[in-house]
């Protein structure tokens, strides 16, 4: 299934149980930024449609500069952010 064909999925069609938690995807900080953003997109499976607990996330773009890259980097170094304070 291609990025556009994921976007375009109907949440209400959707099993929640079939979509994957946000908060069970790990990501290796000593792994490069694109190895971490290439493991996120393979954990989360649809970046579009994921499940954060037992609440339905459906993401969407408005017309700006980001790209979904720009903003699953973000996460990513969100991420690596929390791990580090959660290690003082």
């Amino acid at each position: 299934m291609t990025l556009e064909e994921m976007k375009q999925i109907d949440p209400s069609s959707v099993d929640r149980a079939s979509l994957v938690d946000i908060g069970s995807i790990k990501l290796d900080s000593s792994q490069s930024r694109e190895a971490q953003a290439l493991s996120f997109l393979q954990q989360i499976k649809n970046p579009y449609l994921f499940r954060c607990g037992e609440v339905v996330v459906q993401i969407a773009f408005t017309d700006t500069p980001n790209t979904l890259e720009d903003v699953t980097e973000m996460y990513i170094r969100n991420r690596q952010q929390q791990e580090y304070v959660g290690t003082k």
